[in-house]
């Protein structure tokens, strides 16, 4: 796997970490509506869903971060 297929791996897992943090921020910010009409909502799971999509986005952030470190390195290099 090449230096640019990590990045942009890790750039679509930054994209799909803050689509599950919209959707699981949309169900905690629902969640009262819903309650009061009677339905049931799992907030608990909304919240886990939510820290699990930041710990996403910060993992892909850092090998993003890597990438950028290590393309620095080989631009040194070969200048």
């Amino acid at each position: 796997m090449g230096i640019l297929a990590v990045q942009n791996s890790a750039v679509m897992g930054i994209q799909q970490g803050l689509t599950n943090l919209r959707r699981n921020a949309a169900e905690i910010a629902s969640a009262d509506q819903l309650n009061k009409a009677g339905s049931e909502t799992d907030l608990a799971g909304s919240v886990v869903g939510l820290k699990q999509a930041e710990v996403q986005v910060q993992a892909n952030a850092k090998v993003v971060s890597a990438v950028d470190d290590v393309l620095g390195t080989l631009l040194d290099t070969q200048a």
